[in-house]
């Protein structure tokens, strides 16, 4: 069986696959690169495009086409095996300034000078937005969005940030799709609220209660009425009768008049006061034909109720807009905000929002116009399929009516190509929303990104020669890395050389970059491509890109062990599906189905729709393909598989076995639940909150449902209410996961002795409960580290060694830490050796045994930290602290420099900038100062230090 299916997948014509249409970033399709080699003819129309989600995009790999007579219908591999010349690294779509660090410093800049002189913030934090998206730190983003929404000073960019936030929070919400102008909920954050963010008085800084959650103000005492009506209907009012002191006036309306006051109708507007008492003929009658003036009498009649009381009260919504057109007529300002903030209050949805959106633009209804859009935004993307709303979205004509009604913004385009690129890049309402950001972009950083970001979507429509030029613009408007977008398309249109003279020279010009090397090496061959590709990754080592690119290549020469190796070390440090993809590729090749199908479940784990080989057939149909080649496991194999998994610290693997576990079982939340810890444990909160969401839907008992919801509140910032849902849970039923929630919250902070040993108690209670010895472990771990905080070593051991027992290997790390404090320095490097000899490619483990060797051992241990995980920050700081130390400052700076060109961490920048001010270089003290403030604005240690380079600035100015 196993042989006759690795013929089937050799079986393919790998040349014939090297000969298809090559794919570019973004893509994963076949797109045919139809520009001809000179330029000269106009590309033909790509095909249509399907909806293609970025973060989800599979691997990029040629398929043998179904001509070659070797293609077998029922093989589980359409294309073959992955071809080196085929892949392509992705252009970024995001702004990606060529020095990060100067860039990030100047923000910062902006941003003081900003505050100083009283200048409108929220287009710095925007700035800042588009320069984090290149450092890949979600937390940066999300710090962003809500510092502009704090500083947004009118409705409308407060309509399209707290939309935004909400659109970014989306996998926490218990309900997945809450009504888009519902009331907030007692968890939702205030920056996100509806009704502050349209609405005057009620936004942040101005009113910190929000208010949806504020009582509501008792009635008014309505005056005694002049007139009597029914309020379901205004057609129904009358005027009372015999009152000529106040009936001095009457508007005829065909054959009907009203009645109205001469003074109050007067007071509504200057030109209403001019008509009724200035020079005209009006003025001396007590009968004015109104007949012509758009208005019915029913609407005239509420004219009057509002002229005399000054309020709309429950006027039905047609009355409301006659009273609209009314004011706008005839200047009445306090009337028009009056009918705005009604009709703004009257709209509940997207239906309500396409009936009132017309007429509030046609009336210039500011408020009515930002709360349609916010019930618009609050739907995305759904919202972007419906016919009416791409029309005024996406149009040059509905940009221009939203611009006269103030509700047009280059921070509502941002936000809506964001999401659009996210949904299909090759669209063509991608395409017209990012035009409509480049018509909104006025300073030089909009600019480039809107422009840059056009000629990516170009480039993945196969649209080269308009996304050649989109790039020049973009470089044009200052941003140097959309040269390599230029590269690109010129590569594309059959200008190789071109294209690597170009890089060439942008290396020229700066200091160069992993990106720039990894471009390089696209328009070259050979040991020139491979030499460029080991510069990119000593410069840049989380590029994907030379990793795969070398994987292939090695498997192209029968080196399966070898391409597996390389393959697995950025998976080592950066779980992303299209690398789990490529090495469960190998794996096929390899004949190792059991590894394969592990790495596909996980896939699956991290995007449940994944498509793989091109696209062409889903996870699921791959693994239920490969079922007679792997050994079946029942419910009860699984758990001991788990088990052996989670020991190991093999956090994939045990990913693969929970999906496999919930692919029999989709309804146990007990599962969704250890796959959420699993999640959160590699990194990926998206993915966690999702499987979190689903085990708290999934839950047949209120005690579980309770608990669930209590950690997606506790992962969200919400200690207390997380602690309320435990407390609870615990009430009804007393449980595991609702004892060890309660004593995870309350650990959260800084305890006195006697508070700390009574989350010792509530996890012992949690111990008392039925659960399994993996969850059980994990208690008794945490039993370990707070007794450790106490300095109850003896009892801290006696918790890991009971761990230990039921094979929760981490608690090594524990007996480590217990054996240091206790001065058996040599018994602590011990037990670290004993947690590596399990996780062999555990980076964090290495880092922390460095802690307990010798300075040898110390350097050995943090040199093999950094090979497995390039991305943690530790190890350059103890080796740049360790060579200052031995003064060599350029060496200890150089340590800290190559770091930093990938990775803008707050603590490198910190302590380089405290470096470079005791070398006496304050220039450069300053700027990794301002570059690590604007990370983080409040950190203590850089402020005080910045504090001081600037006092020695001035000295020296």
């Amino acid at each position: 069986m196993t042989n006759n299916f690795l013929t089937t997948i050799r079986s393919l014509k790998l040349i014939e696959g090297c000969k298809a249409a090559q794919i570019y970033a973004f893509n994963t399709a076949g797109a045919s690169t139809s520009g001809s080699g000179d330029g000269g003819g106009k590309p033909a129309p790509p095909p249509p495009p399907r909806s293609l989600s970025v973060r989800s995009a599979s691997l990029c790999y040629p398929h043998a086409p179904s001509t070659s007579g070797t293609f077998v219908a029922d093989s589980p591999l359409p294309c073959g095996l992955p071809v080196a010349a085929a892949l392509e690294p992705a252009l970024d779509a995001c702004l990606r300034p060529v020095d990060h660090v100067e860039a990030l410093a100047a923000s910062f800049r902006r941003m003081s000078s900003a505050e100083a002189e009283g200048d409108d913030l929220c287009d710095v934090f925007l700035e800042q937005h588009a320069l984090f998206h290149a450092l890949g730190d979600a937390r940066l983003l999300r710090r962003a969005l809500r510092a502009a929404r704090v500083h947004a000073t009118d409705p409308h960019r407060r309509v399209v940030l707290a939309a935004w936030l909400r659109y970014e929070r989306r996998e926490d919400e218990f309900d997945p799709m809450p009504p888009p102008l519902a009331p907030c909920t007692p968890t939702t954050p205030l920056l996100e609220c509806p009704r502050a963010a349209v609405f005057a008085g009620e936004s942040p800084g101005v009113d910190p209660v929000c208010p949806c959650r504020r009582p509501p103000p008792p009635p008014p005492t309505p005056p005694a009425p002049r007139f009597t009506r029914n309020t379901s209907n205004a057609d129904q009012m009358s005027e009372e009768d015999g009152n000529g002191e106040t009936n001095d006036l009457w508007f005829v309306i065909g054959e009907e008049e009203v009645a109205c006051e001469r003074s109050c109708i007067a007071a509504l507007s200057k030109p209403l006061s001019t008509l009724l008492y200035g020079g005209f003929a009006e003025a001396q009658r007590d009968r004015i034909d109104f007949t012509r003036d758009g208005i019915t009498p029913r609407g005239m009649r509420a004219v009057a109720a509002y002229s005399r009381h000054g309020r709309l009260d429950d006027f039905p919504p047609d009355t409301i807009l006659e009273l609209l057109a009314f004011s706008n007529k005839f200047c009445c300002e306090g009337l028009k905000s009056a009918c705005d903030n009604t009709l703004a209050n009257m709209v509940t949805g997207v239906e309500d929002a396409l009936s009132f959106v017309d007429l509030g633009l046609e009336e210039a209804a500011n408020l009515l116009v930002s709360t349609c859009l916010q019930a618009f935004l609050r739907e995305l993307p759904k919202s972007l399929s419906n016919p009416d709303v791409a029309r005024l979205l996406c149009s040059p004509e509905g940009r221009e009516r939203l611009d006269i009604a103030g509700n047009a913004s280059f921070a509502l385009y941002y936000f809506l190509s964001s999401v659009a690129m996210e949904e299909d890049i090759r669209s063509n309402t991608t395409v017209m929303l990012l035009e409509r950001l480049c018509e909104c972009a006025e300073q030089h950083w909009q600019k480039q990104l809107a422009l840059h970001q056009l000629g990516c979507v170009m480039l993945a429509r196969g649209e080269f020669k308009d996304a050649q030029g989109w790039f020049e613009d973009a470089i044009a408007e200052g941003h140097m890395y959309s040269l390599a977008g230029v590269a690109r398309s010129k590569y594309k249109r059959g200008h190789k050389y071109s294209a690597y003279k170009m890089m060439n020279g942008i290396m020229g010009d700066y200091e160069p970059a992993g990106w720039m090397y990894q471009e390089r090496s696209l328009y070259c061959v050979g040991k020139e491509k491979m030499a460029d590709l080991r510069i990119a990754t000593e410069l840049d080592p989380t590029l994907s890109y030379p990793y795969k690119y070398r994987a292939v290549a090695l498997l192209e020469e029968d080196m399966i062990e070898s391409a597996l190796a390389e393959i697995s070390k950025v998976l080592g440090f950066k779980l992303v599906t299209d690398c789990l993809e490529l090495r469960a590729w190998f794996y096929l090749a390899f004949e190792d189905y059991e590894a394969a199908v592990r790495d596909i479940r996980a896939i699956l784990t991290l995007d449940p729709s994944y498509m793989m080989f091109h696209g062409k057939m889903h996870g699921e149909q791959l693994i239920e393909i490969l079922r007679g080649y792997v050994q079946q496991w029942d419910m009860a194999d699984c758990w001991m598989q788990l088990y052996d998994r989670w020991s190991e610290v093999d956090d994939i693997g045990s990913l693969a076995v929970v999906q496999q576990m919930l692919s029999r079982e989709p309804g146990n939340s007990s599962l969704r639940f250890r796959q959420s810890l699993l999640l959160l444990r590699l990194n990926c909160q998206k993915a966690a909150m999702r499987s979190l969401r689903f085990a708290r839907n999934c839950s047949a008992h209120e005690h579980e449902r309770l608990v669930y919801e209590g950690w997606i509140l506790y992962d969200t910032g919400h200690r207390e209410e997380a602690l309320a849902k435990a407390e609870e849970s615990v009430k009804i039923q007393r449980s595991f996961e609702a004892f060890f929630l309660k004593a995870y919250a309350l650990g959260d902070s800084s305890l006195d002795t006697e508070s700390a040993l009574s989350v010792v108690q509530l996890l012992e209670h949690a111990n008392s409960c039925a659960s399994d010895n993996l969850r059980k472990g994990q208690a008794y771990n945490n039993m370990g580290s707070i007794y450790v905080d106490c300095d109850l070593l003896d009892e801290a051991a006696e918790c890991y060694n009971i761990a230990l027992n039921i094979k929760h290997t981490r608690a090594h790390q524990g007996l480590a830490r217990v054996h240091y404090l206790k001065n058996r320095k040599k018994a602590a490097y011990g037990e670290m050796s004993e947690l590596i000899k399990v996780a062999k490619d555990s980076a964090s483990a290495y880092e922390k045994r460095s802690e307990y060797g010798e300075r040898d051992e110390a350097r050995s241990d943090l040199n093999m930290a950094t090979l497995l995980d390039p991305t943690r920050t530790y190890p350059y700081r103890y080796r740049a602290a360790v060579l200052m130390d031995e003064n060599k400052e350029d060496e200890a700076i150089g340590e800290l420099s190559q770091a930093i060109a990938f990775k803008a961490d707050l603590q490198l920048l910190h302590l380089r900038a405290a470096f470079f001010d005791s070398m006496g270089d304050n220039a450069n003290a300053l700027r990794d100062c301002e570059a690590a403030l604007c990370l983080d604005p409040t950190h203590g240690d850089t402020l005080e230090l910045y504090s001081k380079a600037s006092t020695k600035a001035e000295a020296q100015s």
